[in-house]
């Protein structure tokens, strides 16, 4: 065992958990984040590290974060990025609109982009949280049809 009780050793796992904190949909980065942090093994702080510094979800990186330092790593958390969480997205936002047909539903706007750019989708809904619908709703309407 290593510094405060934590398990030093891969888990058998470790290939899929780490696979997990590097997909597109931010709710099983954050319960890789959550495995991995049970053990102290360098792999696993390596892969908590570059969640910490680089994942698009503020709650993946507060949860990387909590876990090294949990481990007694010296990390730092970044601050909250203000604006988006992905660079260009009123352009694809646009785009997706326009490429459906006149009169779509919002519902069908919403699939549109879930199907088409699940990346930009899913990090919206980690920043947004109960607020995504709605912010998607409204920046649909407010989208120009040019």
């Amino acid at each position: 065992m290593s510094q405060r009780g934590f398990n030093n050793e891969l888990p058998e796992n470790y290939d899929e958990l780490k696979a997990a904190a590097n997909r597109s949909n931010w709710r099983e980065r954050l319960d890789a984040v959550e495995e991995l942090g049970q053990s102290s093994h360098p792999k696993i702080i390596d892969v908590l590290t570059h969640r910490l510094n680089n994942d698009s979800v503020y709650t993946v990186q507060e949860a990387a974060y909590r876990k090294l330092k949990a481990f007694g790593e010296d990390v730092q958390l970044p601050a909250q990025k203000k604006g988006d969480p992905i660079k260009g997205t009123a352009k694809i936002l646009v785009r997706i609109k326009k490429s459906l047909p006149e009169g779509h539903s919002y519902e069908e706007f919403k699939e549109k982009l879930r199907k088409m750019r699940l990346d930009v989708y899913d990090a919206y809904d980690g920043v947004k949280g109960a607020d995504f619908d709605s912010w998607l709703e409204s920046t649909w309407t407010s989208l120009s049809k040019r």
